[in-house]
């Protein structure tokens, strides 16, 4: 008699389990769906407080430990990036002081992303970018001020996607 009851709770245990396996799978596609559109979100975010020179909200899109950039040049952590923002929006403010005009607006544009999950916490990003500057006035047109490629890991931390490493100059 206990070995039958055994027999049935190892069949229905298997039974459970085969059943949580497939219920997985079936959730990878719906959780990869709104994975894709929490990182579209970041990557409009990390745009964003570029674009505006908000050092804080910058630096928020990545890591703790995250970082713009690859080697020797590579910026590196919260304070590092919210630093290198900061300081740009004060370049551009002591340039605009010193020429009596103001800047046009820069955009930054990313097009023909490719996403790829390594897991369900991993992500890989390469896409193009390109900086454009607004008009400048009736006479001045916009111009593209740079173009590239982008490579990007991207991790999950406590449910939320974060930039790890952005490199905007991949050397492949």
């Amino acid at each position: 008699m206990a070995k039958k009851v055994l027999a049935c709770v190892v069949a229905l245990l298997f039974v459970a389990l085969l059943g949580y396996r497939v219920m997985a799978k079936a959730t990878d596609p719906q959780r990869e769906s709104e994975d894709r559109v929490q990182i579209e979100r970041l990557m409009w975010h990390y745009i964003r407080a570029l674009d505006t020179g908000n050092g804080d909200a910058y630096a928020a899109t990545f890591t703790p430990d995250g970082q713009f950039g690859t080697g020797a040049n590579a910026v590196k952590g919260h304070d590092a990036l919210k630093k290198m923002i900061d300081d740009f929006r004060q370049r551009v403010a002591d340039a605009e002081a010193k020429s009596g005009q103001k800047r046009p607006p820069m955009y930054h544009v990313i097009a023909n992303s490719d996403l790829e999950f390594v897991d369900k916490d991993h992500a890989h990003l390469e896409a193009y970018w390109m900086t454009v500057v607004a008009q400048g006035g009736p006479n001045v047109p916009s111009r593209l001020a740079g173009a590239g490629r982008e490579v990007d890991e991207l991790v999950r931390v406590n449910g939320q996607w974060l930039i790890k490493t952005r490199d905007v100059a991949p050397k492949d």
